[in-house]
């Protein structure tokens, strides 16, 4: 996620015009860093917020518009809900293409490199009835 936010950011100043001198003495300001690998993600969004605050405008929606398929971007949905709810070590799209590597290779015998290029209607659904099984057991509510 702070990959993320750090590359938001760089965004932010470049929309606003400003130069690295200028995005220190901001990122100080801030929080008293000056490096953004540096902060925590609660400080980069405070950086961000100074930006906002500004005048950038980040989009609302990036280049990535999700997975190309709705079953796939629901198996998105069912991991963030999974996260968000606590019952993941390792939240995101590399937990759970980590997941699909542990649950899914064996039985598979190869695996994508990534949940998205999956193509297989059969390993799809699989790989959701597996995603609702673990939301069932952490309590996670499937009809918000």
């Amino acid at each position: 996620m702070s990959g993320a936010l750090i590359r938001k950011v760089h965004v932010g100043c470049r929309q606003l015009g400003l130069d690295t001198e200028t995005r220190h003495d901001l990122q100080r300001q801030v929080t008293g860093k000056e490096s953004l690998s540096a902060m925590t993600e609660g400080e980069l969004k405070a950086v961000l917020k100074a930006l906002e605050n500004r005048g950038f405008k980040p989009s609302k929606k990036g280049k990535h518009k999700g997975a190309p398929r709705a079953d796939l971007r629901y198996a998105h949905k069912l991991w963030t809900l999974l996260g968000e709810a606590g019952a993941l070590d390792q939240p995101g799209r590399a937990g759970l293409n980590a997941f699909i590597r542990k649950r899914f290779g064996r039985h598979w015998g190869s695996v994508p490199a990534d949940i998205d290029m999956l193509r297989e209607w059969a390993q799809i659904a699989d790989l959701i009835d597996a995603l609702k099984a673990m939301c069932r057991r952490a309590g996670v509510d499937l009809e918000r």
